[in-house]
């Protein structure tokens, strides 16, 4: 059966846990999900609908307002979803597959050096936005993004394997100004499974 090509809205996923205390409490969770993510989907359909209005309309006196709204929200839909699948609960005790652990191997040296990389990385990002370990299918290699914002600083073509938002609203409740201490908290709750196969899907 050939996948679909009808294109589809923006939607909110659902959590695919209860909680990830202590980590992250339960009041930044729901914030986070209930409101932050939910408002970068209704920001992607809104920038979706005028577009489709420009088009039916032949008027793009605003196309570089709406492009950069669609870009914004559009990949802070995208980055939440891959969030949410890149934690598992306290004690979950996933480990990376051996086809990742093999490619982290051989891109970083070790996972221990993998995850002082993208720890150091993480917790240095200018501002708001993301740390991600990507899978780049050029160089065949996984490698380490600091991304501003949610669609600054990428590598067109990659496919996020990890990713760690270091937005404040994403810890701000629990760590306040202590981004350290949540990125090494969170390196706790890495859910490797979803990492394994986004991993295997992407190297194919």
């Amino acid at each position: 059966m050939a996948p679909t090509t009808k294109p589809q809205p923006y939607a909110l996923p659902e959590l695919p846990y209860k909680s990830l205390e202590p980590v992250i409490d339960d009041a930044t969770l729901a914030l986070h999900h209930d409101k932050h993510h939910a408002g970068y989907v209704k920001g992607a359909n809104a920038a979706l609908e005028a577009l489709e209005k420009a088009r039916a309309g032949g008027d793009f006196a605003l196309i570089k307002h709406w492009e950069r709204e669609l870009a914004f929200n559009g990949s802070g839909c995208v980055l939440h979803s891959l969030y949410w699948t890149s934690m598992c609960p306290p004690g979950c005790g996933c480990k990376p597959s051996a086809a990742l652990a093999e490619a982290i191997a051989a891109s970083f040296g070790s996972e221990e050096k993998m995850l002082a990389q993208f720890a150091a990385a993480t917790k240095a990002v200018e501002g708001s936005g993301w740390g991600i370990l990507i899978w780049e299918p050029t160089a065949r290699r996984l490698e380490i993004l600091q991304v501003e914002k949610h669609q600054n600083l990428t590598v067109w073509g990659c496919t996020p394997i990890l990713v760690c938002d270091v937005w404040e609203h994403a810890y701000y409740l629990k760590y306040q100004n202590k981004r350290p201490d949540y990125v090494d908290a969170w390196a706790k709750i890495i859910n490797w499974e979803g990492a394994s196969k986004r991993f295997e899907a992407a190297a194919k």
